[in-house]
């Protein structure tokens, strides 16, 4: 009886069976039931070995076809009713969607050329600049706190009433040295050929994490919004996000390549860190940013790569215009978060408090974030192609203030205002103390009675 029914499956699988094959095969059912029983009989412990089955194959072809749905529920509906399609999951969309969750926490691929460690094994490119010093017998020089509160166009405390601790008020002249700031930069990347754009503060958290950047977890620094009273929104980390959403599911001609924007906006995260060089205005939960972001081609592999150059030229001559001390970085591996290919930092000499402090990066993202969002390009001859991304920061407002206050202030606590601001200031040259500001005294709190 076993017999047959191994010729039956053998028949039930073979569309055309010889007697020479059908020999053939039962010759090879009598061999491995022999060798079945000799090797039981020599297995005195088998008995105590756990009963394993393999697992049921299914045919799944059949049960997940969307066709067979209805005759699948009506012959349960026959069958007494035991069972449920419906609680069948899609294995192939989950399989799916695993592989693609798989693939999308891999971070992007990493320039040869990237060095490979922590922080410390970045390269230094280049060193800009001369370095502000000052001799024994001059006065030590003013944080930017410090000569913010001296001249009373700056608050950082008391702002918890508000908003938390990690945030600021601009007043007077250090709010109009802002806008210079802004104006500044833009004007120059104007004649760079980059548009301007004005981009929505908030967006869907899926172009988020297209993006590269996560909006749920423990290193999340994205605020979202409450999804009970409003829908999965997220503020914007960058303006980088808003940009790259722009272009999802375009498909861009070459001929129109590499596109420049530049946008100015607030950027909103959720800063961590309470180490005292972050306090102030190096880490604050919202600034204004000055962002620029490109889409080019790949056709040889290296239009990302001069992108990027193009813009550590641009943001070289904006900060040297400045009259800022900084070196340019190329980070290393652990540094380059998920979506960069290459990245470069540049780190403006903080003099008051002697250190080095980022006031800007730049990031050949390549195919990463145009994968993700579906940003083509079509070539001359019609195929489509993804594009290749690339961002820089042209200004983040507080650092480069911070940077630009503490090298030009003067032993009086003014503040000389570089020649290139000087003109979106109504040529204004110099920040001194005015007696327009409101001079307010805050209770603390916790002298407050109840």
């Amino acid at each position: 009886m076993r017999m047959a029914k191994s010729v039956c499956s053998v028949l039930r699988g073979t569309n055309t069976l010889t007697w020479s094959r059908l020999r053939t095969e039962i010759k090879h059912f009598h061999i491995s039931r022999v060798c079945m029983a000799e090797t039981q009989q020599n297995k005195y412990n088998q008995w105590t070995v756990p009963f394993k089955l393999k697992d049921p194959e299914y045919d799944l072809d059949y049960i997940l076809n969307p066709a067979n749905h209805a005759a699948i529920s009506e012959n349960i509906a026959n069958r007494k009713g035991v069972g449920n399609i419906d609680l069948v999951p899609d294995e192939k969309e989950t399989v799916k969607r695993q592989f693609l969750k798989a693939v999308g926490e891999m971070p992007n691929t990493s320039h040869p050329q990237s060095p490979v460690g922590e922080e410390d094994a970045a390269i230094l490119v280049d060193l800009v600049g001369h370095k502000r010093e000052t001799s024994g017998d001059q006065p030590q020089l003013k944080t930017m706190l410090e000569l913010g509160e001296h001249l009373g166009m700056l608050r950082t405390s008391n702002v918890s009433l508000t908003t938390g601790h990690t945030t600021y008020y601009f007043l007077d002249q250090l709010a109009m040295l802002e806008q210079a700031l802004v104006k500044y930069t833009v004007d120059y990347l104007l004649q760079k050929g980059f548009q301007l754009v004005s981009v929505p503060d908030l967006l869907h958290p899926e172009i988020i994490e297209s993006c590269g950047f996560k909006t749920t977890g423990d290193v999340a620094q994205v605020y979202r919004l409450d999804t009970a009273r409003h829908p999965d929104l997220c503020l914007i980390g960058t303006s980088e996000m808003s940009l790259a959403g722009y272009f999802t599911d375009e498909v861009q001609k070459i001929k129109d390549l590499p596109i420049k924007f530049a946008a100015v906006s607030r950027c909103y995260r959720a800063e961590t860190s309470h180490m005292e060089d972050d306090l102030g205005l190096y880490r604050v939960h919202q600034f204004t940013k000055v962002e620029m972001f490109g889409v080019t081609s790949n056709s040889s592999g290296e239009e990302g790569n001069d992108l990027l150059m193009e813009l550590i030229d641009i943001e070289k001559t904006l900060f040297s215009q400045l009259g800022l001390h900084f070196r340019v970085l190329e980070m290393p591996t652990t540094e380059l978060g998920a979506p960069a290919h290459r990245k470069f930092d540049i780190e403006a000499w903080m003099p008051a408090k002697q250190f080095w402090g980022e006031i800007s990066s730049a990031s050949n993202c390549t195919d990463y974030q145009s994968r993700r969002l579906s940003i083509k390009y079509s070539t001359d001859s019609g195929d489509l192609n993804h594009c290749t991304t690339v961002n820089g920061t042209a200004c983040a407002v507080p650092r480069t203030l911070m940077a630009v206050c503490e090298t030009h202030q003067n032993q009086d606590g003014s503040i000389n205002i570089p020649s290139v601001l000087q003109k979106c200031m109504d040529g204004l040259q110099v920040i001194i103390k005015s007696d327009c500001v409101p001079k307010l005294s805050w209770i603390k709190s916790n002298k407050l009675k109840k």
